[in-house]
């Protein structure tokens, strides 16, 4: 089962020396296109913007990033192809590779950019003496087999089932064993929560019983929406004079427009809460707050008549941001 290499500068569309800024501006652009809410082809759609989201979960993070643009050097060494992995699994007797369909992620991503190890740490397990058969070895349980899912904040918002393929290779036998079997993604589930799905790691030896999957959550970029824990952040562009003088605007969440008040004299940077409008906690029916970080964006091109009014405030404002107080 080779890995591909991905190319998430051509993904997104930028140059391998696009900026932080670039990167962010190319991914939105792209999200808002291919988002599966509001595409017309979902099913497309849905597949390129987990492509986006892998991309751009890559190119956003400096870290990540640096470790991308030192393995691609080597790409041209393997044919196309993924290198071997640094570390084999250490699934007993060495020799079982696991893949994972339906997470959102690639084998690529999953190989090297994964926040951790697709496989856990071996559970020994012995059966009963009496369940054991003469000559029969020792009972052993089955390795855990972690694996990241992407999951979007409408999904987190709403819970969703996901069906999910794990793919076993025998590093040994060659012999490859596929099995589909459906997740249940619970209302809320926050970024870096980890989904126990019971059995569905790697087959016990000698009657022992499976080890259990671990999908563990990550929240897909959106183009508007950023998330912390249960909590949601909008960022709104507004006007100076929005600024001064207070205004009401009609801001969407992920589950509906709301009409927000700007209180006058709002300062830049200043997020403005909404209680209870974010992501469920769990079972508790409560939910986190809902952020609206505020942007004042200055215009760039003014008309004469414009230009003639900011003059006017000029000579008659007794505001002076750079008057301090005496000591």
């Amino acid at each position: 089962m080779p890995t591909s290499f991905k190319d998430y500068y051509a993904t997104l569309g930028v140059a391998r020396d696009a900026s932080q800024a670039d990167i962010k501006k190319a991914f939105r652009k792209l999200a808002r296109q291919f988002h599966p809410d509001t595409a017309t082809d979902k099913k497309e759609a849905e597949e390129k913007f987990k492509e986006i989201n892998e991309a751009n979960e890559v190119l956003s993070d400096p870290e990540k990033r640096q470790k991308y643009d030192r393995l691609g050097a080597d790409w041209q060494n393997f044919g196309g192809e993924a290198p071997p992995p640094r570390q084999q699994a250490a699934s007993r007797g060495g020799g079982q590779e696991f893949h994972f369909g339906g997470t959102g992620f690639s084998d690529f991503f999953e190989q090297y950019f994964s926040g951790g190890s697709r496989y856990g740490f071996p559970q020994d397990w012995e059966a009963p003496p009496q369940t054991a058969g003469p000559g029969a070895g020792r009972a052993r349980r089955g390795h855990d087999v972690e694996g990241d899912i992407l999951v979007t904040l409408n999904e987190a918002m709403h819970g969703t089932t996901r069906p999910i393929s794990l793919q076993t290779l025998n590093r040994q036998t060659g012999e490859v064993q596929t099995h589909t079997f459906q997740v249940r993604i619970p209302p809320g589930a926050t970024s870096g929560r980890r989904i126990r799905v019971p059995a569905q790691g790697e087959p016990g030896l000698n009657g022992g019983p499976a080890g259990d999957l671990y999908l563990r959550v990550r929240h897909a970029a959106h183009p508007d929406f950023t998330s912390n824990e249960a909590d949601i952040t909008y960022e709104l562009d507004i006007a100076p004079w929005e600024a001064v003088l207070g205004t009401e605007v009609l801001v969407p969440t992920l589950d509906g427009e709301i009409k927000l008040r700007v209180p006058p004299g709002t300062e830049n940077n200043q997020s403005l809460r909404v209680r209870s409008r974010g992501l469920p906690k769990g079972k508790t029916g409560e939910r986190g707050d809902f952020f609206v970080h505020i942007e004042i964006v200055m215009p760039t091109q003014i008309s004469d008549s414009e230009r003639a009014i900011w003059e006017q405030l000029r000579q008659t404002s007794t505001f002076n941001p750079r008057k301090t107080s005496a000591l």
